[in-house]
């Protein structure tokens, strides 16, 4: 045998690579299988492309609509009636690239005219809605800015 010649006294200073071998091999085997699926699933967390930004409608050729603490509504500056509000935010809707509309209102407002014109934009073709509260509570009493 090979341990013959080994006496029982002296202490065993040969190492047994057997066992050593078994656990690598079954960790490549193991990376082998996993490889492809990490490659497929990985997730891009920071991918930056100049193309990205073309394209993009800036937020001067968003719709904006501003309704004033009086009733009056605003679209991208212009005051309009309940007659003819349907018709300048369906014209302007039609200049928009991404079809936004950006309604801003105060807190005091009625929510039943946002839910109104929340309502027709969507009806005039809007894809995008957002809500905004208005930062100058003057600048809505008197229908102003852009």
């Amino acid at each position: 045998m090979a341990g013959a010649s080994q006496k029982d006294d002296e202490p065993i200073t040969a190492i047994n690579v057997t066992p050593l071998v078994d656990v690598c091999l079954v960790l490549v085997i193991i990376f082998m299988a996993v490889a492809p699926m990490a490659i497929t699933l990985g997730i891009k967390v920071l991918e930056t492309r100049p193309s990205n930004t073309e394209g993009k409608a800036s937020v001067d050729e968003n719709v904006n609509i501003k309704i004033a603490l009086s009733g009056a509504i605003f679209v991208n500056g212009i005051q309009t009636d309940g007659v003819t509000f349907r018709g300048i935010l369906a014209a302007a809707l039609a200049k928009s690239k991404d079809k936004m509309v950006i309604v801003t209102a105060d807190a005091a407002n009625k929510v039943g005219i946002v839910v109104e014109v929340l309502d027709a934009s969507k009806q005039a073709g809007a894809l995008k809605l957002a809500v905004m509260k208005a930062s100058v509570d003057a600048d809505l009493k008197t229908g102003g800015g852009s």
